[in-house]
């Protein structure tokens, strides 16, 4: 059976782009379905699924957008009703790849509708906003985005080996019969966080759960790792959690550059997948700085490291690591069992051990009681005379996990 390639486009504008993608496709050997995402004009091509067949998905008619037309509620119709459409064939096994193009809007709306398929389904985009911060359009999911450089308006000598490169970019991932799963006498997989300051204690982590049968893919916790992995959570992928790292919490309180959003922490306990939590990397924060080594004003009474050139690290003092900790409290509170909160008392990361640059002792300290004060009964907590990086901590804690999975089937 040849594989075939969804393309989403706005066929009014770029139904010529589109129907040279399908042309280019076919001479792969591979199949292609057009959806027209567009609203107000006509497709200049041929399609597969046209646009009423679109907002009909998506919870209204073309006849009704058209009444009064807005950009915000025609993109969300379109695009929750192209999102369903391709759900529905990716279940159904008969779409394998999905290609989208456009400028500022066009690249918004294939992002959004990408979004929305499950990871590892291919997706790609080209777009003429493919340069510089990309990461509203990429957001959490693996979406790969091509540099149109050029406008997408007709083709040229070179939009036709641009839009050629697509095609064969997408031709070939979907060719690839791998899915998202173990291999071999495996047990599980383990989601981990982690952060450049805890990462020997993460390669320790890993080699002690692959002894133990877990495979484990882990996340750097910058904001998009943790709710990826939250993600995954919800889309079966993990039979247990160390969430080693909570910087995001912490940068989440006061604006860093790590910040989740306010469901992170969240997802397991209501999932009830069995976790152990450790406040890695909570004791300070992450800034962009224009200029390097600059300190800002704000933190310059704060004891401060410099991560690179560009990113700022302060330490949190003791009244504003409170806060943190009652973050990471309500967080949990709707935990019912099946999680370890372990503390290491003499650390929560390479910065705070004896000998870091951020060491804060009475800091630590006010940390460490809140969160043994605040955090839900139903949460078994265990402090720790080790640092997060210890190795006698991170294997209490692989352990502790494994047992929670083990003792629980």
């Amino acid at each position: 059976m040849k594989k075939v390639v969804a393309i989403l486009a706005t066929m009014d504008t770029k139904g010529t782009e589109a129907d040279f993608i399908r042309q280019e496709l076919q001479k792969l050997e591979t199949e292609s379905l057009l959806i027209d995402i567009g609203v107000i004009g006509e497709a200049g091509t041929a399609v597969d699924v046209s646009k009423e067949e679109v907002a009909l998905a998506g919870g209204s008619t073309m006849a009704d957008i058209l009444k009064k037309p807005t950009r915000q509620e025609a993109s969300d119709i379109m695009v929750r009703g192209a999102g369903k459409i391709l759900l529905k064939r990716i279940v159904d096994k008969n779409i394998h790849a999905v290609v989208g193009l456009g400028g500022t809007q066009g690249t918004s709306n294939c992002a959004r509708i990408m979004q929305q398929l499950p990871y590892g389904f291919p997706k790609l985009i080209l777009s003429t906003v493919a340069s510089g911060d990309t990461s509203s359009f990429m957001d959490i999911k693996d979406i790969t985005m091509m540099p149109a450089v050029a406008d997408i308006l007709g083709l040229n000598p070179f939009s036709r080996k641009i839009l050629a490169n697509l095609a064969g970019a997408a031709a070939g991932m979907s060719q690839i019969e791998r899915e998202i799963k173990s291999e071999g006498e495996v047990k599980g997989v383990i989601g981990m966080t982690n952060l450049g300051v805890l990462t020997q204690g993460a390669m320790l982590a890993i080699d002690l759960f692959r002894e133990a049968g877990y495979e484990v893919i882990t996340f750097h916790a910058v904001g998009t790792g943790g709710r990826a992995m939250e993600q995954m959570m919800k889309e079966g992928l993990f039979t247990g959690i160390f969430d080693y790292a909570l910087g995001e919490i912490a940068d989440g309180v006061y604006e860093g550059l790590r910040a989740a959003n306010d469901e992170r922490l969240t997802v397991a306990g209501k999932l009830g997948l069995p976790q152990v939590i450790c406040p890695g990397g909570a004791e300070h924060l992450g800034y962009w700085v224009d200029e390097p080594n600059s300190v800002p004003e704000k933190y310059q009474d704060h004891q401060y490291v410099f991560h690179n050139p560009y990113i700022f690290v302060p330490r949190i003092n003791s009244s504003e690591i409170k806060v943190v900790a009652e973050t990471i409290n309500s967080r949990l509170a709707d935990v019912n069992g099946r999680c370890i909160f372990l503390i290491p008392e003499k650390g929560v990361s390479r910065y705070s051990v004896e000998g870091g640059a951020l060491v804060d002792r009475a800091s630590d300290t006010a940390f460490f009681e809140a969160l043994k004060s605040g955090l839900p009964q139903t949460i078994e907590v265990k402090s720790l005379d080790y640092g997060a990086e210890d190795p006698e901590f991170v294997t209490f804690a692989v352990n502790s996990l494994v047992s929670l999975i083990e003792d629980g089937q």
